[in-house]
């Protein structure tokens, strides 16, 4: 727009070609720093999966499980997305919104 209020005429955008998503992924991995990262990430992105499967079992929307947290819709879609590591007090309020008991353990590296 100008500052008259007129609609101004971008120049048309060249097409990107898209890239599916698996050729992508698959490109990505030949590379070692991006695989040292990926795999880095590999005990979160579990927690991650972990969490959303728990809610999925309780058959509970993000909704509901904030309501039985006592928090709000955003916090969850926020532990779900993995956008900061939940405390051990978050986790167990998690698992007692979704009828789970929290367990942690420790594993020997390399198993």
């Amino acid at each position: 727009m100008t500052k008259a209020g007129k609609a101004t005429r971008e120049p048309p955008r060249k097409p990107r070609k898209m890239i599916p998503v698996e050729e992508a992924i698959a490109r990505w991995r030949k590379n070692p720093a991006y695989k040292k990262a990926y795999d880095a990430l590999d005990e979160e992105f579990a927690l991650i999966a972990e969490i959303i499967k728990a809610r999925a079992k309780a058959g509970l929307t993000q909704a509901e499980l904030a309501k039985r947290m006592q928090t709000t819709q955003g916090a969850i879609a926020r532990l779900e997305s993995g956008s900061g590591l939940p405390s051990t007090r978050t986790l167990k309020r998690f698992a007692a919104a979704t009828g789970h008991r929290l367990k942690i353990s420790f594993e020997p590296v390399g198993s």
